[in-house]
């Protein structure tokens, strides 16, 4: 048995509207890998597995009538944190990817140094790192 499966751990999954065939800002952003990817007979995304450094997460299109993207209301009910040794740098890296910056990067007084963008399917993600005093 594969060692995560005697771990527990989180794997967003993140709706997307129906009709994305482009995924890529994923890999441009984050360094992103593909383990799968599910797709329509149009070629438009079904459901795909990527991860982030070993950090598992889901694209999966609006399936369901109670499941909604974050553009239905120009909003999201969570924000991703992303741990990474450099907050500036893939801050960087995905606003040259498209992402959208939300907050600049900034240390913070319990420790934390982060900065907020929004990827171009409105998802926000908090690239943060832990800090010493």
């Amino acid at each position: 048995m594969p060692e995560e499966n005697n771990k527990t751990f989180f794997a967003p999954q993140l709706l997307i509207n129906n009709g994305v065939k482009d995924i890529s800002f994923y890999a441009k952003a984050f360094g992103a890998t593909e383990h799968f990817c599910f797709t329509n007979d149009d070629g438009s995304i079904h459901v795909a597995e990527l991860s982030i450094n070993g950090a598992i997460f889901h694209l999966h299109e609006v399936t369901k009538p109670y499941f909604f993207s974050t553009e239905k209301y120009n909003g999201s009910t969570t924000i991703i944190g992303l741990f990474v040794p450099d907050v500036h740098a893939v801050m960087n890296k995905a606003i040259e990817a498209g992402a959208i910056e939300i907050s600049a990067v900034k240390d913070y007084e319990y420790n934390y140094r982060q900065g907020e963008i929004a990827d171009p399917f409105g998802h926000h993600w908090l690239i943060e790192k832990k800090i010493d005093e």
